[in-house]
């Protein structure tokens, strides 16, 4: 299936349905390539410590939108693609990164190239390398304010702090696979009310692997779009300075 759409009526077409139509056309490889296109998005150091799982088996969909408290969005919907965060794989992305760096500024040895391996080669390690009670956190916590008294400093850098970025960054990556399948035609549904416990078990996710979202795929039905699209007026939320 195929609409394209220019970027402003992408945005404007794009609405969380709540209901979608069990019989249209729906192709799941369009779901690949919306996902393939989501891999771009920007993210924290480029880590990329996302996973989007993909319940496409009616089964396990049923069982899942059952864990979705029943809501219509996740009953009725064709694919649904879970998306996780994955601390687990940081050290391996920052080796990557930094092997990257390091090919990239081969032969350069000037202040760009030396502060991007001092950022990719020791920075990232030491605020990704978290301990399971948050003690490395709160050391670099301290370090950031006693730094911070006198000059520029990141506050943002425990455990914690850390947890939220990488919900950030799997937050851009959602908001990009749902512009890509608005592009192609297709709906989709945004879903925090879950029980994350029992997805994660069914899909036999990793620990300390989160959810951010649940977004549910498909063509939205007549009834889909329950009320006319509410936001607050521009004034505000915007400020200028």
């Amino acid at each position: 299936m195929q609409d394209t759409k220019n970027f402003t009526e992408l945005v404007q077409a794009r609405r969380s349905v709540r209901k979608y139509d069990v019989n249209a056309e729906f192709n799941h490889d369009d779901v690949q390539k919306a996902l393939e296109l989501a891999l771009l998005s920007p993210n924290s150091s480029n880590m990329q410590l996302w996973k989007f799982h993909r319940v496409i088996s009616s089964d396990i969909r049923s069982r899942i939108a059952e864990y979705c408290m029943g809501q219509n969005a996740a009953k009725t919907a064709n694919e649904l693609v879970v998306v996780t965060t994955t601390p687990a794989y940081w050290k391996q992305r920052a080796e990557l990164n930094a092997h990257q760096v390091r090919t990239a500024f081969e032969g350069r040895n000037d202040s760009i190239a030396k502060r991007a391996r001092k950022y990719y080669e020791k920075l990232i390690p030491t605020l990704y390398n978290n301990d399971g009670l948050g003690v490395r956190g709160l050391v670099r916590r301290c370090y950031s304010w006693w730094v911070g008294r006198n000059k520029p400093m990141v506050r943002e850098v425990s455990k914690a702090d850390l947890r939220v970025c990488l919900h950030k960054s799997t937050s851009l990556a959602s908001m990009t696979f749902m512009l890509a399948m608005q592009d192609m035609g297709y709906d989709t549904c945004p879903m925090e009310g879950f029980d994350s416990k029992r997805v994660k078990s069914a899909l036999s996710l990793a620990d300390d692997e989160e959810i951010t979202m649940i977004i549910s795929c498909g063509v939205r039905a007549e009834d889909g779009i329950y009320s006319e699209r509410h936001r607050v007026p521009p004034s505000d939320v915007i400020r200028q300075y």
